[in-house]
This record gives structure tokens, sequence and C-alpha cells, in this order.
């Protein structure tokens, strides 16, 4: 049976992209939203897609600008400094207070991912049910191009076909939008905008599973001993090698009555990637982590699914440099706009804790040009375009060259990375109007573009070099001057 539906707004993906724009077009007087969203609901729990998110200030632009940000604060764990409590492979513990993050910034706000998205979509359900529908385990199956305007073709939770005829179409369903890779099939015998262009990092190709312990889970024998839910922890294992060391890694979480996510992050050639049976894992996380008791904290089941597992892989840094397309004259309601949002036109590694935020700005950016050209699609998308594009390369380099070397996969790298952050840091204290701080403290600042940031990072870069380069000749004429 196919049921025939007229919509304004389609958008396909119910993440945070999705739902932060239905909100943002709902609150800007916009009919009929519909947002396709593949999982069973808003808060639905996948062990190893349990990411936790910090919301920073360039994410709050929107939050703030949607009257959300107290709610999301009353859900997070609130951070400016960020401490972390590292327990070795004897078993000792250190609380330590790193310096990677600004403490001038606006605060951001730790939380996971489900919680995020739920925060959203009950702000639909309590203010927003006649503007905006969300429809669960559906997904998109097609879209067609007809002259003027597109179609949509949903299959819903039910088995049915839906066909949309939307004014505007809005792809954020990540890096294999159907959306972005229908418009590729449609562009690519005239250009190759809607391709990903794809740039190297350290840290793509890592492979990572995840752990569900409790939110307090103990850290020894002793029955009081028992871990801070809004404590950040690393702990290491006793074995060595890159191939064999692996640590847990765990975020602050609020809620001590959720579950607590522990990520192991490794090259794809690790030992652990071979275990097989749940018996094999097992031992090989006793054997790692003698320090803590293992059995109190993972139980039988929780180790069968980790080892069905087949985790994840970071993406490699990579961007399109299309947009948006428009058919026919939506501003008419004659035609349908297409306009990509988030990972399904920018997508990278979770180094620099932008992917959630630089979506959450992509919206607030959409909304700003829709407010000046009153919403007319024919001339905020191209504008939107344009404004966007810059940002979005500036964005694929700070990826690049910002912090790929967090996951000690080569601990060389990461002391060299060290040098560098710590040098910048002190030139910049001591002479702030030629030396800029290093790029990921800059990224900390929501109020300069991306843009901005990579340029002060090359500046800073040139005049380094500048400064090795005087140090250098300094150096050669005093061994000169000794010689003659």
């Amino acid at each position: 049976m196919n049921n025939c539906d007229r919509s304004k707004v389609l958008i396909i993906g119910g993440g945070p992209t999705g739902l932060g724009t239905a909100l943002m077009l709902a609150q800007r007087g916009w009919p009929e939203i519909t947002v396709i969203e593949k999982r069973p609901s808003a808060d639905y729990y996948e062990p190893d897609k349990s990411f936790s998110y910090q919301i920073d200030g360039r994410g709050q632009k929107l939050t703030d600008w949607l009257e959300l940000t107290p709610k999301l604060a009353n859900l997070s764990v609130a951070s400016t400094d960020f401490y972390l409590t590292l327990i070795q492979k004897n078993g000792k513990r250190k609380t330590i207070k790193l310096p990677i993050a600004d403490s001038n910034r606006k605060t951001a706000y730790w939380l996971p991912r489900a919680t995020f998205v739920g925060l959203l979509y009950q702000e639909i359900i309590e203010k927003w049910q006649d503007s905006i529908e969300v429809l669960f385990n559906s997904e998109c199956l097609e879209i067609k191009e007809y002259s003027d305007h597109l179609t949509v073709i949903i299959q819903s939770n039910n088995q049915e076909n839906l066909t949309f005829t939307p004014t505007l179409l809005v792809g954020c369903d990540g890096l294999n939008s159907i959306v972005r890779q229908t418009l590729h099939q449609w562009e690519k015998s005239q250009s190759n905008i809607f391709t990903m262009q794809e740039f190297p990092s350290a840290s793509s190709g890592l492979k990572y599973k995840v752990l569900t312990i409790p939110s307090q889970f103990p850290l020894s024998e002793e029955p009081e001993d028992l871990s801070q839910s809004t404590m950040a922890y690393a702990i290491r294992s006793t074995f060595k090698g890159r191939l064999k060391a692996i640590s847990l890694g765990l975020l602050p979480l609020k809620n001590n009555e959720q579950p607590r996510t522990a990520n192991i992050i490794t090259y794809p050639e690790h030992q652990i990637w071979q275990l097989e049976t749940p018996e094999e894992v097992a031992n090989f996380l006793k054997k790692a982590f003698p320090q803590i008791p293992l059995e109190k904290i993972i139980d039988a089941e929780e180790i069968a699914r980790f080892t069905a597992s087949k985790g994840g892989k970071f993406p490699i840094p990579q961007y399109c440099s299309g947009l948006y397309q428009i058919f026919g004259k939506p501003q008419d309601n004659q035609g349908t706009a297409v306009i990509l949002l988030g990972d399904a036109v920018h997508c990278f590694p979770p180094d620099i804790g932008q992917g959630v935020n630089s979506a959450l700005e992509d919206v607030y950016l959409l909304q700003q040009i829709l407010g000046e050209t009153q919403d007319n699609l024919a001339e905020a998308l191209p504008r939107y375009q344009k404004l966007r594009q810059p940002d979005i390369k500036a964005l694929i380099r700070l990826v690049q060259i910002s912090y790929p070397w967090q996951y000690n996969q080569n601990i060389l790298q990461k002391r060299l990375w060290s040098i560098n952050f710590f040098l910048r840091f002190i030139l910049n204290r001591l002479l702030p109007f030629v030396f800029s701080p290093h790029s990921f403290i800059l990224i900390q600042n929501h109020e300069l573009s991306y843009s901005e940031i990579l340029n002060k990072s090359n500046k800073t870069t040139q005049a380094l070099a500048i400064l090795g380069g005087l140090v250098l000749l300094i150096l050669l004429s005093q061994i000169l001057m000794y010689t003659i």
C-alpha cells in the first residue's frame, strides 16, 4: 500500500543534528516537519555507539537559541577544567588536572549521546507535537528526481511505504548519507561536489570497543572504595607493546543510575581483536587489569556481548564541497531544496570533540541565514554554503594537526606533540601578540570560527619557523666566531 503525504520539511536522520534542525525550523514557524530515524527510540541504548558528548560553547549557540542550555546543564557534568584520575598498573591512583582545557572557555557539559538526543526529543514532545513528527524504526529507501521537485520513499516501522514531496529535504543521516549519495549520483557526470574528499590523520583507522560497566564501579576489594561517576578515569594495563597494551578510558557521567562506558582504542592489529571466545576475552582483561576487581565490575553476559561485538573504526577526516542543491522553485512551494548538515557533509575522528559541536553550529548558522533571508531557501542556501564551506575545510585541517596522538598509538609522536603544545603555551604567555596558543586550545574558544583558528595556528607556525631560524643563525655565528 502506498500513502502519499505532502510535508513542508523532511529530515533524514533523527540524531542531534536532525532533531536540532527540526526544533530550529519549528521555532522559526515552519509547519509539517517530519523526521525519519532508523533507531527504535530517542533514548535507544547501543553499547558500541554510546558516545559521551562534551557540548561546548560552539554547540551551545544552538541550545542557547532554543533556550535548552539550562536543561542541558541539569543533565550533565559541567566542565571548565579537565580532571582525570589515572589508575596505574600497580594500583596507584593519581588525580591530575590536564592542561589541555582552556579554563577561560564557556562552561562545557559532558553527557551521553542518548541523554542529549532524549533532551531534544522531549522538547519536541512538550512543545512542538503540532509541528514535528518523528518516525522511529523508519528509513529512507529512495529519492526520485522529477522536473521541478523530489519525492522521497520512506519505509515506516510497519513496513509500509510512505511518499513525501518536501519543500525542504535535510540530510542529517551521517557519513553514509543516502541524501548526499543520491545527489552525487545525479551530479557525478558534471562535477564531484558531493564526493567526500579524504585527508590522512594519525588517528584514522584506529579501532574501538566499549565495555558497559556500573556508573560507580568498585576500585578495589574494599566495600566503600567506589569510583565517582562525575570523574574521568584512565586505567592502564600491565601489558606492554603497541599490539598488547591497552587502557580503559571513562568520561564523566552525571546520572549514577545509568550504565557507564569504558572505551578501548587500539590499532586494528591489536591482540584484543584476535580473541574469539568470552573465555579468552575474560582471561585477557583479567591479566591486563589485575589492579581492579573485574569480576565485580563486568559480568559474563557483558563479556559475551563484548566478544561478539565488531566494535567500530575511527573515520578518515573528510568533507564534500557541495552543501545544497535546489530543484524547481521551493520558495514558491513548487520545488525542493536540499541541504546537508553534520556528518553528512563533514566527518572525522573524535580527537578534538567537534563532531556534535560543529554539527550544532551548522544548524545555528543556517538559522541565522534563514532569519536574514526571511526563510527564502533559494537565497539562503547558497549564502549558507558560501559562509560555511571555508570553515568546514579549516575544520578538517584542524582535526589533522590538533591532537591525533592522544590515544598512545605512538609515544614519540605524542611527546613531540606535547613539546609543541607547551612551547606555544609559553610563547603565548610571553608574546601574546606574536604567538597564539595551540590549536587544541583555540578550538575551545567558540567565538572564533574554524577559519580564524587555523589562520592563527598557521601564523604561529610561521613565527616559530622564523624564531627557529634566528636561533640557528645565532648558534652558527657563535660557532664560527670560536673557530676563526
